[in-house]
């Protein structure tokens, strides 16, 4: 089992930055993809990022250009750092794991509101 916890959320105007962080712990050993989901108010939950062990990413259409995803693997942390925020990208942000033989992990999500 993998714990997952989200910080860095909060509330910022449109054209601001955010970076959020999410530390695992418990059986980090078995990470292999770590990544970032939201689900704004009323829509499905989508992918926003995701990074490899490899460090291999890949981004959402949407933030392309606009965000970044990171991990440092020393301190099992994930982080997002997200620019240029639009009202649209209001969500919560999940932080989720998936292990070697598939296995998902999913923090309890820290909300981003994006003012106009």
């Amino acid at each position: 089992q993998v714990q997952l916890v989200e910080s860095g959320g909060g509330l910022v105007q449109a054209g601001g930055s955010l970076r959020l962080s999410c530390a695992a712990s418990g059986s980090v050993f078995s990470i292999d993809v770590m990544g970032w989901y939201r689900q704004a108010p009323g829509k499905q939950r989508e992918l926003v990022a995701r990074i490899t062990s490899g460090g291999s990413t890949n981004y959402a259409d949407s933030v392309k250009g606009r965000v970044t995803i990171s991990r440092d693997n020393a301190k099992n942390t994930v982080y997002l750092q997200m620019n240029s925020l639009k009202p649209e990208d209001t969500a919560v942000y999940y932080c989720t794991t998936v292990n070697s033989i598939g296995g998902a992990s999913w923090g309890k999500g820290t909300l981003v509101t994006v003012s106009s």
